[in-house]
């Protein structure tokens, strides 16, 4: 659903010419990074005798919580979009924290009235969205 939301806002884009005069599309940093992990393949081949240097799989060591929060988090909680608790409010935490970390945990992975589930981040795993949220919260004291 949403790789043909994406396609076909393009898509109306081209059509009305929203680009620039040659009719290309112009992306910010951020939206070209994001634009290059969707599209990353998802493992390598290694032949016999290559080294490898670093190797990250779905059975893998995965993201930090800090990169989740950087790509999908962030433009929420810098900003208190739909009342996300802004990362550095200590007091909005603290209210959250009061029914205990692991409804605030189930909250992030299942979704919570204007975020959706796992916010956003739908390739996560669980361990992923509980380390971001750690994140945010270390960084909210």
């Amino acid at each position: 659903m949403k790789q043909t939301f994406g396609l076909i806002t393009i898509a109306c884009a081209l059509l009305i010419g929203c680009g620039g005069q040659d009719g290309s599309v112009e992306l910010t940093a951020t939206q070209e990074q994001q634009v290059a992990e969707r599209i990353a393949p998802v493992g390598h081949v290694v032949m016999a005798g290559q080294v490898v240097t670093a190797m990250v799989s779905a059975g893998g060591t995965g993201r930090s919580g800090s990169d989740i929060y950087g790509t999908n988090c962030m433009a929420c909680h810098t900003s208190g979009i739909a009342g996300a608790p802004m990362m550095g409010d200590a007091v909005a935490w603290a209210e959250r924290l009061e029914q205990g970390i692991e409804t605030v945990y189930a909250n992030a992975i299942n979704g919570i009235r204007g975020m959706p589930m796992r916010g956003t981040c739908m390739d996560c795993s669980d361990d992923e969205v509980i380390a971001a949220i750690d994140h945010i919260l270390d960084n909210s004291q």
